[in-house]
């Protein structure tokens, strides 16, 4: 079976996983009220989802990955070719997810790495789809560290699409509205149970940082799991509400110059800025 068709599985699973949120999240909400076509859903979807990650994923693989390849020709030596492909896809997952954790606690306290990480911080309602919403560069970091190890180890081309399925379908459940109950299981995988906290306006932002493997936050004592559940999410002040204001905001001056920046970019509060 050539790659292009398992690309196209890839997409048929995650096109049905997101109609399945969507249903649950009806039926099962963590937050009940939420609507689906809720503020910033058609950005998210059309040029988050759709848009930016086919270019970004056209120029990680066919420019910055293959220029690491040829330079270094790794992937001729074929290291991981003989390796099943259930045990590189457990690796896969646990070495970038242990990455991932660590990024995502330096995007939090490095001020230059949080311009890049805010707008994934923005959406005021947190449901499947919000997580999509990541700044370019982020995404250009992070799936370039996620997918320049399979190229290079020589593992066959299918278990990119079985990675990034993993990926968008982990992310898609760990920012659900669903009102799930893991028990014990929330110690090792990381669900929208502490996740959703991640996202509040509260104590929980700077906590959370796991991705898929909520053991991290354990481990390193970042976890906050309280009783009562998350309620107010976003950033507690104003934010650009279209994709390209978004982008460029993330370049604005640290210095008080910035109020004449958000006077262009956030129109409905020119005095504000994050």
């Amino acid at each position: 079976m050539h790659f292009e068709k398992y690309e196209i599985i890839s997409y048929l699973i995650i096109i049905s996983a997101a109609i399945l949120f969507i249903i649950l999240e009806r039926i099962f909400p963590y937050n009940k009220g939420q609507k689906v076509f809720r503020e910033g859903f058609f950005d998210d979807l059309a040029l988050y989802t759709i848009a930016q990650s086919y270019i970004l994923g056209i120029f990680i693989f066919t420019v910055i990955i293959n220029s690491i390849d040829n330079l270094t020709g790794l992937s001729r030596l074929k290291i991981f070719a003989n390796v099943p492909i259930w045990l590189q896809l457990v690796f896969y997952v646990v070495t970038h997810d242990f990455y991932i954790y660590w990024m995502h606690r330096w995007q939090h306290s490095n001020k230059y790495l949080w311009r890049l990480h805010e707008a994934h911080h923005s959406p005021k309602k947190v449901d499947w789809l919000s997580g999509s919403r990541s700044h370019a560069f982020e995404i250009l970091i992070n799936q370039t560290v996620e997918f320049l190890p399979i190229v290079l180890l020589g593992s066959p081309p299918e278990v990119i699409a079985y990675k990034g399925v993993i990926s968008a379908l982990w992310g898609m459940y760990i920012h659900s509205n669903l009102n799930v109950r893991t028990g014990k299981l929330q110690l090792i995988i990381n669900g929208p149970e502490m996740h959703r906290w991640h996202h509040t306006t509260g104590k929980g932002r700077n906590r959370n940082f796991s991705t898929k493997l909520a053991i991290w936050d354990w481990i390193f004592g970042t976890a906050y799991l309280p009783e009562e559940k998350a309620s107010e999410y976003g950033l507690k002040t104003p934010f650009p509400k279209s994709y390209f204001m978004q982008f460029f905001y993330a370049f604005r001056p640290f210095n008080k110059k910035s109020n004449i920046f958000s006077k262009v970019f956030i129109t409905d509060n020119p005095k504000s800025t994050n």
